[in-house]
């Protein structure tokens, strides 16, 4: 574990590095770069600490269980060849019953999942990291310094090295 966090601190201050090179370029370019990165590193970090903690969460409550072996997820990802196959003709199929069996597989819409995906959505580790980017952007739109040829790819930036952070310390 300490070595993943070594290793990711020195990914963060590799990017940094590289970051504040802009600065002797000019003082708009780095500070354009510099929230743009911190923006989107945040919130991939925030993303990934969020939902590798609602999997937890599953795991913990027993929600989550595999069935499928590891040769039948690599054969067929997506469940596609599960379940029955109809080889009747279709003047002997009875259309009516078999999209009511379909329509009963498919889950409803109730409030046990809207408060799931609410809790998801409204945890303070996705919503932050979202105010830093808008008042970020604000604060570089009202000091007349936003750049979009350096904002934008500096969001780039930001989110593949989020990508490689997250991977670091939530593996």
């Amino acid at each position: 574990m300490r070595i993943m966090v070594k290793r990711a601190i020195s990914i963060f201050l590799a990017a940094q590095l590289l970051i504040f090179i802009s600065y002797f370029i000019s003082v708009k370019i780095f500070a354009n770069v510099e929230t743009a990165f911190i923006s989107a590193f945040l919130i991939i970090l925030g993303a990934s600490y969020a939902y590798k903690k609602m999997i937890m969460a599953k795991v913990a409550a027993g929600e989550y269980v595999e069935d499928r072996d590891l040769l039948e997820k690599i054969e067929d990802p997506h469940g596609l060849y599960e379940g029955e196959i109809n080889d009747a003709p279709t003047e002997e199929l009875n259309l009516k019953e078999i999209v009511k069996e379909e329509k009963a597989k498919v889950k409803p819409l109730n409030v046990k999942n809207i408060k799931h995906g609410i809790k998801g959505s409204l945890s303070l580790f996705r919503l932050l990291p979202y105010l830093v980017l808008i008042l970020g952007f604000i604060a570089l739109k009202n000091n007349n310094i936003l750049e979009l040829w350096y904002y934008l790819p500096s969001l780039f930036f930001g989110i593949i090295v989020g990508a490689f952070v997250s991977r670091e310390i939530l593996a």
